[in-house]
């Protein structure tokens, strides 16, 4: 396996937005309505985010589209229920005037049926000069939507009409918008939608572009299985979605079975062998395609906290999905992903919104804290990873840099978790949530509260 090193974008938090949704805008374009005002809205939201600890943005889809923001009409041109290029050119200059890193969602894989290149091919059939944008076009047999011609949808849906992203065409249409987005915008980075089933001729390709305009632009692939070496590789993308952490991050909790993370982190972070132990993964505890936090986790009360202290202190760059930091609520239906992607009421009204029984205010302090700590200590953001101790339900690993030692110690259980730690070197351990001070000696017998978490740095 070829060896990457890319701790790029290591140092972020991410703030994950769904613009059609929170704007609350409406469900298809009318492509006539005059420009929004989402991104003047929130500009106005970027110190509560800061306060959060996040200081980077991702942005769900912003270029004119049909319906979802998926099915793009339009890569020039900002999506009109949100704004204008006007608009979120100065949306962008304030991002940066802040400290924040602006990163946009890419969907090069397809394209809406609204697009230009498919109404040429629906208007003129073969005879259109567009005809080898899009791959396994028939034109022996009519589409159910009626159209003169069958064609490839992604995964089966064929309102997403797959692009033939190795066309000469196509690339240069495609990229002639990055470059736009990135003189223009002045945007930091791409997540590319869908990049699993993306040609990687055509990744190396973006890659190479947009880094001759940009040397330190960050490429993020949305990749679900696999091995994500294939993508996040040197000259192709800097990180993947790490679904394999996501999973194990709630499960490991709800199965009470520590067991499943361990597992996934050894395999790939371990300090000696880990697939992924140089490079800085995209993780997440939820999205805009799966269940909110609190919706997955079968205690979230008891939970909630362990889940977030977790994903702020395991390897990669960790991610918010907005309005989870206030326990708002939302499973995905078949077909339906509207109660994942939901406005945001004043909130002052976020109760309607949230788990029954939840200090809203607790999940976003909690998160602010472990965002702080996080900043604070350069072994939580590129350190490496070791195991010390695994049981069922207690779990103790370190991150480990040239400039510090920290030992993270987790009791998932509802009652008193004890564990054992007698092999950690002599000295002192100071707690970076309380400032309380253990000695090693301590460590060898160790009594946790019920749903803990401890970050311990060794002094000296």
């Amino acid at each position: 396996m070829e060896v990457y090193m890319s701790y790029l974008f290591s140092d972020k938090v991410f703030y994950h937005i769904y613009a059609l949704g929170m704007g609350n805008c409406p469900k298809r374009n009318d492509f006539a309505c005059p420009a929004g005002d989402f991104f003047e809205r929130l500009a106005g939201q970027l110190d509560g985010f800061r306060g959060l600890g996040c200081n980077a943005l991702l942005i769900g889809p912003v270029f004119e589209s049909s319906a979802h923001g998926y099915d793009t009409v339009d890569y020039y041109h900002i999506e009109r229920r949100l704004g204008n290029n006007e608009r979120f050119k100065e949306f962008c200059r304030l991002c940066h005037e802040k400290g924040f890193a602006v990163v946009l969602d890419a969907v090069f894989n397809h394209t809406g049926r609204d697009f230009f290149a498919f109404k040429d091919i629906q208007r003129h059939g073969y005879g259109s000069a567009y005809k080898d944008w899009y791959v396994n076009l028939d034109f022996s047999r009519r589409s159910a939507q009626g159209d003169c011609f069958e064609y490839e949808g992604w995964a089966g849906c064929k309102d997403l009409v797959k692009l033939n992203v190795d066309n000469g065409a196509v690339r240069e249409h495609l990229f002639g918008a990055v470059k736009m987005w990135i003189e223009e915008f002045g945007i930091d980075g791409l997540r590319l939608d869908a990049a699993d089933v993306l040609s990687k001729n055509f990744l190396d390709a973006l890659g190479s572009f947009c880094r001759n305009i940009k040397p330190d632009f960050w490429l993020m692939g949305e990749v679900v299985h696999g091995d994500y070496s294939g993508w996040a590789r040197g000259g192709r993308l800097d990180s993947v979605t790490n679904y394999q952490i996501y999973k194990a991050l709630w499960s490991c909790l709800n199965d009470q079975n520590m067991y499943e993370l361990s597992y996934n982190l050894n395999k790939e972070y371990n300090s000696e062998n880990g697939m992924y132990k140089e490079s800085a993964l995209y993780n997440f505890v939820d999205n805009h395609d799966v269940n909110r936090a609190v919706s997955a986790l079968a205690s979230p009360e008891q939970h909630i906290h362990l889940l977030y202290g977790l994903l702020f202190t395991i390897p990669g760059i960790p991610s918010i999905y907005y309005g989870s930091e206030y326990g708002i609520r939302g499973v995905r239906k078949n077909n339906c992903d509207y109660e994942l992607r939901p406005s945001l009421p004043p909130f002052g009204m976020l109760p309607d919104f949230t788990q029954p029984g939840f200090d809203a205010g607790f999940i976003r302090t909690s998160i602010a804290a472990f965002a702080r700590i996080r900043e604070q200590h350069p072994a939580l953001r590129h350190g490496s990873y070791r195991q010390e101790f695994i049981a069922n339900r207690q779990f103790a690993f370190w991150r480990e840099c040239s400039e510090e030692r920290i030992l993270i110690i987790v009791n998932s259980d509802f009652g008193q978790g004890f564990i054992s730690l007698p092999s950690v070197p002599a000295g002192e351990y100071e707690s970076l949530t309380d400032g309380t001070v253990y000695h090693s000696d301590n460590l060898k017998g160790l009594q946790l509260a019920p749903c803990s978490i401890l970050i311990l740095r060794k002094r000296g």
